[in-house]
């Protein structure tokens, strides 16, 4: 067994970044037979599920020391460091940066190093190679947020938010390409904030356009979760005109009923989310649509879920992230009259299964076209990867992670599209 260290991610693809950059921090201050769990907050049951891996971990490895950082430890480090099985607790800026690893390979750091994250005024730009396969590349070019809706303690975990400057982000999209990575993603905790902090107050769009004219040997980039109340003209604009921007957003959407979103404390209606996907669907129709929503908020009655369930054909929504409304503590929404945890659940699952039904659809429309594959993975004459729209897609050939292959995609199994290379 290697004696490298080992990441436990939980939550958001900020996350995945992030355990990223201390896997290098820890490998380069020597820590070996380490376990460090990157936690998220997001919901009570991704707590629990972190502490309950940690118990599990530490009976598994009874030698290995265990670190602690995330969202959750930045929230409540006092639940860690309950814990026996916990050697160390970082904060979600401690954790970035190299000099608490180094104080934990020579056993000189406190036990707790968490500070006031809202403290934390910038953001640095970490360079990465990307994750495992050289395919696909995450950039930060934010953390944090701004906004307080009702139901949210991220904030709490990741302070207001901070913007990376457009030239670090520029040089390490160059630094990737030249690596030989064909598609890079934007991430952050509220990236159509972007700029809000910086001088001359760029926006996404700006920064949007800027990487598509600095970088014109990158294929492929794509836009994580966005705002879409918060799209700006020149983001409106690359989204609809440059076709290396790929045709599939993922929109912060949380609920489809305008009582529910005003209690949510959300910065738009259900008609401003209808609005912009047909405004951006008509420019470019081949554009796919992903969206979280929360199912059973407090207060939620059954008509208005069924406008967050009428949301996802108005808007046309494919890639779905449901979540049952889980209560954070110190957030105004857990003092709210709840809707019976049995009712979250189903409304869930209703909205699960209508997801898998657009899955469907747009998969079999898709039979008999071509589309250019992302490879992600590819072993024993089996690759598999991404089209342009996110479609998961399974390739029989001797490729290479990283290349983009031209494929027509033949048939449906279960959720992902077999698809045959055209040579």
């Amino acid at each position: 067994m290697s004696n490298k260290p080992d990441i436990v991610t939980f939550g958001c693809r900020l996350n995945a970044y992030e355990s990223e950059v201390m896997r290098r921090h820890a490998e380069s201050a020597g820590l070996d037979d380490v376990v460090i769990f990157n936690t998220c907050s997001v919901t009570a049951e991704a707590v629990r599920q972190a502490r309950q891996s940690i118990r599990r971990t530490k009976r598994e490895r009874p030698d290995a020391k265990i670190i602690v950082t995330g969202c959750a430890a930045q929230i409540d480090p006092k639940q860690f460091a309950e814990m026996e099985e916990v050697s160390s607790i970082l904060g979600n800026q401690e954790k970035l940066e190299a000099k608490s690893f180094q104080g934990l390979s020579l056993d000189s750091a406190e036990r707790v190093q968490v500070n006031d994250i809202f403290s934390v005024t910038e953001t640095a730009g970490h360079l990465i190679d990307g994750f495992g396969e050289r395919a696909r590349a995450f950039v930060q070019i934010q953390n944090g947020c701004n906004h307080r809706c009702t139901f949210c303690i991220i904030p709490y975990g990741r302070g207001n938010s901070r913007s990376v400057p457009m030239g670090e982000v520029v040089g390490q999209i160059k630094n990737l390409v030249a690596r030989g990575y064909n598609e890079v993603v934007l991430t952050g905790v509220d990236i159509t904030s972007y700029g809000e902090d910086l001088p001359g107050t760029p926006t996404l769009g700006i920064l949007t356009q800027k990487i598509l004219k600095l970088v014109p040997d990158l294929p492929r980039l794509r836009i994580s979760s966005i705002d879409s109340i918060e799209v700006d003209e020149p983001l409106y604009d690359a989204i609809i005109g440059e076709k290396r921007v790929m045709p599939h957003l993922h929109l912060s959407l949380q609920a489809g009923d305008n009582m529910i979103l005003k209690r949510m404390k959300r910065r738009h209606m259900r008609e401003d989310a209808i609005e912009f996907a047909n405004r951006v669907k008509k420019a470019r129709p081949e554009m796919v649509f992903g969206a979280d929503i929360i199912a059973g908020f407090p207060t939620e009655t059954d008509a208005m879920f069924e406008n967050s369930l009428k949301l996802v054909e108005d808007c046309d929504l494919t890639w779905l992230h449901v979540f049952p409304y889980s209560e954070r503590e110190g957030t105004p929404a857990a003092k709210m009259p709840p809707v019976a945890k049995a009712v979250r659940k189903e409304r869930a699952q209703a909205l699960r299964r209508l997801g898998e039904q657009q899955v469907q659809k747009l998969m079999t429309s898709k039979i008999g076209q071509t589309a250019n594959i992302l490879i992600e993975r590819a072993a024993g004459g089996v690759a598999t990867g991404h089209s342009e729209q996110f479609i998961p897609v399974k390739l029989t050939g001797n490729f290479k992670a990283g290349e983009i292959v031209r494929a027509t995609l033949d048939r449906v199994d279960e959720q992902v599209m077999t698809a045959s290379h055209m040579v």
